[in-house]
This record gives C-alpha cells, structure tokens and sequence, in this order.
C-alpha cells in the first residue's frame, strides 16, 4: 500500500490511519477527542481545525511531506518548509553533517536523503568505491543501496552479499511500509530484480568471521576484506522537511583488522 494522493482530508486521514492499523477509537483516545466527531471528520461531516489536523497527524506519526500534505487537503497552508541543503538557511545544519561526517574520519561515513541518494560523504568513503564497474552508479546524486546491491557496483565484492542483501531489502521494505511510500517501493522492487553475482560470495576463515549479533558489511578491498557494523543518526525534533529525511549512515571496524587498516590508510 502506498499513500501518494488523496481525495480530502478525510480520505486521507482514513487511509493513513488503516495503515497504522489503528480502529478510529484507538485514534479518537489518542488524540482526545470524540470517536464520533473522528468518524465525521473521515466523512467528509465535519471539518478539522489546523490544530486538530496537526494533531491527528503527529498521533499518527506521519513524515513531515505527509503532514504538509493532509494540512493542504484540510485547505490549511503548510507549515514544515522544505529548503534544499545548500539554502542558507540550512547553512548550520549543513555544517553539522559536515562536522559529523569529518569527524567520523578514518572510517567511512555518508549522507542520504530518504530515497537513499548520497547528499554528503567523507573521505573514507571513495577508496571503497574505487574500481566499481558501472561507473553511471557513481553519476550523481549516488543511490547508494543501488550502489550496493547492483551487480555493476559493490556486489560481486560483498563477501557475506546474501546476508547483507536480505539486511538491506529487509530494512528497506520496512522503511516504505512504515512512511507509505511508493518511490520506496520502486526502488525496492528494483533491488529485488537485481540477478546476484556470477561467482558465490566468498566465506572468510572462522577465525576471522564477523561479529554474530549484528549483520557486517564485509568487503574486498586492495587492503584485504574489511568488515564494518553500521549505525544510523537522525536530527532530533527537525521542523524541515529536508532535514527530518537526512540520516547520517556512519560504518565502524567490525574487527582489529579492519581498525587497523583504516587507521593505517
């Protein structure tokens, strides 16, 4: 299920709602407010005040795109600006990525947008894409799960690809079912088609295997398989749109070995 278009306020707000799988009694003691003035509102009976849609919306947890877009539908304007990256006023956020990403130096770190294009990375970053095949993948603005999963990209150098692919379709389906979205599921779909490589990913000897609790991203590299963990930092209470959809993709040693060739450019 996608939630792209919606007819009113009300459609929409019924739509979202079935797909939080909430009943509109859940929603009605949520938000405080009657089930019966609920039912009206979805019915097109009664009409919401600005407050009640901004409400309703943050009860349901919707993205700030999809809140803008069911205050539009409820005849109010906007009110989370969307500024692209390079707008001075997003001059300070801007910086704070940069410092995060600088910061994180000698491992690799990025920026993605919601649909995964890379808007910022450090310097760790370009020596692990050094020798990608496809060289339209590295063509900006970079997707980097395309990158990733492509046969002409990092794949046929992804030495654990069955289980990194199934991490990173996995959190990809829960990321589109979570924010309805059908760009997500385009981009889904398409990694879902990608045939794996020609040869079978190479297993690393037991004694350098990586950790059990979390899925590595192992990767052949001129230094040898390096073998990282990910962690993913949002802004925290973000008022734009932009910024609520940056999250900051950071990739630590998953073993000494991989620390150490880091450290040792």
């Amino acid at each position: 299920m996608t939630i792209q278009h919606v007819s009113s306020f009300g459609d929409g707000l019924r739509k979202w709602r079935q797909h939080r799988r909430l009943s509109q009694l859940d929603l009605a003691l949520d938000a405080e407010v009657s089930q019966r003035h609920l039912s009206f509102v979805e019915s097109g009976r009664a009409s919401p005040s600005r407050e009640m849609v901004l409400r309703l919306t943050e009860r349901l947890d919707l993205p700030l795109r999809d809140r803008n877009a069911l205050l539009l539908a409820a005849g109010y304007a906007p009110i989370f600006p969307e500024r692209p990256l390079d707008d001075p006023a997003m001059g300070r956020a801007l910086d704070a990525i940069r410092r995060l990403l600088k910061g994180h130096e000698p491992y690799p770190a990025l920026a993605v947008d919601r649909l995964w294009r890379m808007v910022a990375s450090n310097a760790a970053v370009a020596p692990l894409l050094a020798g990608v095949a496809d060289a339209a993948l590295l063509a900006p603005p970079v997707n980097v799960l395309r990158l990733s999963l492509h046969p002409g990209g990092l794949a046929p150098r992804i030495v654990n690809l069955p289980q990194w692919r199934e991490h990173v379709l996995d959190r990809l389906r829960r990321q589109a079912d979570a924010a309805a979205d059908g760009a997500l599921l385009e981009l889904l779909r398409e990694l879902e088609s990608y045939a794996p490589p020609a040869r079978p990913a190479r297993r690393r000897p037991a004694r350098e295997e990586g950790p059990h609790w979390i899925v590595p991203l192992e990767i052949e590299t001129p230094a040898g398989v390096l073998s990282f963990i990910s962690t993913t930092t949002v802004f925290g209470a973000p008022m734009d749109v932009t910024l609520a959809e940056i999250a900051i993709e950071a990739f630590f040693p998953a073993d000494d070995r991989t620390a150490q060739a880091l450290r040792s450019g």
